[in-house]
């Protein structure tokens, strides 16, 4: 019986509520399909700063290094937002798990089921059959990272800041990979977006990838699209596209509007991949919703924790290669939507399920 070893960071807000139904679901396939889970606590985020005087303190990021995998809740809320921006949560705890593990893959998944398509902003005839799409991100190159990176008083009084945008070909061809893999397993459409009207890192970026396209993968049908023009057609016609994928500045925008559109932050999973393999010979990989610690309903049963589950799900096929047991918890949580379990952010049409009723309706479909 094989052993999944994983660190469990359950941050802020709703986050350890949420994570709770995730663990619970673990647990029910680890019986099922015969592996075991181990797992350990450590803080992140807000409940870090408080407990520890840091968003990632060494105690953690040790947890997390001799785990296979990170099971992320959400950090941050108002409790935190008057520190100085390099000490808030998000930043100060994301940024350097990414640099530490060289987590430098993102992949979201864009999914609205059809009976969920009144959630959407968008017209519902625009979405008849809901939404399926994936957006892959690198993370850890481009603006955020580029050096020098600065703020400076000039002499004439003015004040100047400094961001740069870097990437090398190996870093494109690495997040090249990812979506190719992507694309492979879905619809074989692959959209790379960029900015090579205007950017010289997006002339190499659309160069590279096409020249590594052709090698790798000829049989995708690839496509180059300018992100100002990705994002209308987001909002006009998102299945368009199966999977897109961008650079770290570009993708951070897209995969929120993706969201926006799906209708739900509560209903939205990711998965970040890291350059190195665990012990079990998968990527390493953080695995975490996309929504916030929603302070304002934290412990009232009100949480949907439909995006920490697809989350732990993404974990299992990602980094552990329990393909079956992941499509078995995608599928449980289809089946309590479809059914009409719905909760938090997803409620309409009716008084909203609890956070509890959600779990009960998951675990029934496993």
């Amino acid at each position: 019986m094989s052993t999944l070893k994983f660190a469990v960071l359950t941050g802020d807000g709703i986050g350890p509520e949420v994570m709770n139904v995730a663990l619970n679901v673990l647990k029910v396939v680890a019986e099922k399909h015969q592996f075991e889970l181990e797992f350990e606590y450590a803080d992140v985020g807000g409940i870090a700063i408080d407990n520890h005087g840091e968003a990632l303190p060494e105690s953690t990021l040790e947890v997390c290094k001799n785990a296979d995998a990170i099971l992320f809740g959400s950090v941050g809320g108002p409790k935190w937002e008057s520190l100085p921006p390099k000490e808030q949560p998000e930043r100060a705890a994301l940024l350097p798990l990414r640099k530490a593990f060289s987590l430098f893959a993102n992949i979201r998944p864009g999914l609205l089921y059809p009976e969920l398509t009144e959630a959407s902003p968008l017209k519902t005839d625009r979405i008849p059959n809901g939404i399926d799409i994936v957006c892959i991100r690198e993370l850890t190159g481009g603006i955020y990272f580029g050096q020098p990176k600065s703020t400076q008083d000039l002499e004439d009084g003015d004040v100047e800041a400094i961001d740069t945008m870097v990437y090398k070909k190996s870093e494109i061809e690495r997040i090249a990979d990812v979506a190719i893999a992507t694309a492979q397993s879905r619809g074989k459409r692959l959209c790379s977006v960029d900015k090579a009207n205007v950017l010289e890192t997006s002339v190499l970026w659309r160069k590279t990838v096409t020249e590594y396209v052709a090698a790798k993968a000829p049989e995708l049908e690839l496509s180059h699209m300018y992100v100002d023009n990705a994002a209308m057609q987001l909002a006009r016609d998102p299945n368009q596209f199966d999977v897109l994928f961008t650079e770290n500045m570009f993708g951070d925008i897209l995969s929120d509007e993706m969201a926006v559109i799906c209708g739900s932050l509560g209903m939205l999973a990711s998965a970040s991949l890291g350059a190195g393999k665990n012990s079990l010979d998968h990527p390493f990989g953080l695995f975490e919703p996309a929504g916030g610690t929603a302070p304002d309903i934290a412990g009232q049963n009100l949480a949907n924790p439909c995006a920490q589950v697809l989350s732990a799900a993404m974990m299992l096929r990602y980094s552990f290669g329990q393909e079956a047991a992941a499509n078995e918890i995608e599928a449980a949580v289809e089946s309590a939507v479809k059914g009409g379990t719905r909760t938090g952010d997803i409620a309409f049409g009716g008084n909203a399920a609890s956070t509890s009723d959600m779990e009960a309706a998951i675990i029934a479909g496993l």
